[in-house]
């Protein structure tokens, strides 16, 4: 399947100040870029990185006092893969990749630790696999409500826990933190999302299973098999649109996704397990 994605970031700059931009389509094996643009306004000198692990692609820019603005425009493959849940299973931790075994650790929004004898409560005597994560993803969306402006940047997925509401990056913090307490290999992965209401940049998770990652939204609010990923990390922290360094605020934002093929418009297909890699 095909889609278009774009967005806009408008600043207002107050001082020198040092950006950190991570709105580009991720270069991965199963999401290709056919065409894509990235406009500056001011134009400006960057730096790129890309992530060899996760395909993450950074743009670093320095802007002076002012107005400033980032526009990007993609069109993007993805080749998903489906499969039967039940066949997916998850992987002991002595058999794990090496590359994938950190993402079993607490990291900053994740404390898998504090919330490890919650999960092992909840969710230990569960049959392994993907429909353990899948009932992790259910138990979520029925306990926690789902309410903008409810957490901030500074929320945790052990506050989530407490106050029992928050937004989509709470939801896969959370989501992320059960698996680990359970030895399930679990990262935040920020995102285009097709069908997202309104349109946003939004926040899921991937469990390593079997062989791959598999993608999971406890939000239920976008098209797994849409999901034009962006950022992957531990958690939000490594997967944020704009890390700002310095004095500037944000004045505006447009983001949007839509099909380019007729098997994307079409009506939605029956997905079962969808893997990435």
């Amino acid at each position: 399947m095909q889609f278009n994605v774009s967005s806009r970031l408008d600043y207002e700059v107050r001082s020198t100040t040092v950006f950190v931009l991570n709105v580009e389509a991720a270069a991965l094996r199963n999401q290709k870029v056919l065409a894509e643009n990235l406009v500056l306004e001011p134009p400006l000198a960057l730096d790129r990185h890309v992530a060899n692990d996760s395909g993450t692609r950074f743009v670093r820019v320095i802007a002076e006092p002012g107005t400033f603005s980032v526009g990007y425009h993609g069109h993007i493959e993805l080749n998903m893969h489906d499969a039967d849940p039940a066949t997916v299973p998850e992987v002991a931790i002595a058999e794990l990749p090496l590359e994938v075994a950190p993402y079993l650790n607490p990291s900053r929004y994740c404390q898998s630790d504090l919330l490890g004898r919650f999960a092992q409560r909840e969710f230990g005597g569960l049959p392994p696999g993907h429909s353990r994560v899948t009932q992790i993803c259910n138990w979520i969306y029925e306990h926690v409500d789902y309410v903008r402006g409810a957490s901030d940047a500074q929320t945790s997925a052990y506050d989530t826990m407490v106050l029992r509401a928050g937004v989509c990056r709470d939801f896969a913090h959370l989501g992320i933190s059960f698996c680990r307490a359970l030895g399930i290999p679990a990262r935040f992965a920020s995102a285009y999302a097709w069908q997202l209401e309104p349109p946003d940049f939004h926040a899921v998770f991937e469990a390593y299973l079997g062989d791959s990652w598999y993608l999971f939204d406890p939000t239920r609010q976008a098209a797994l098999q849409g999901l034009v990923r962006i950022g992957v990390g531990r958690d939000a922290a490594d997967a944020a649109f704009a890390t700002i360094h310095g004095d500037a605020e944000m004045t505006g934002m447009q983001v949007s996704i839509a099909p380019a093929d007729d098997e994307a418009a079409g009506e939605e297909p029956t997905v079962r397990a969808v893997g990435i890699a």
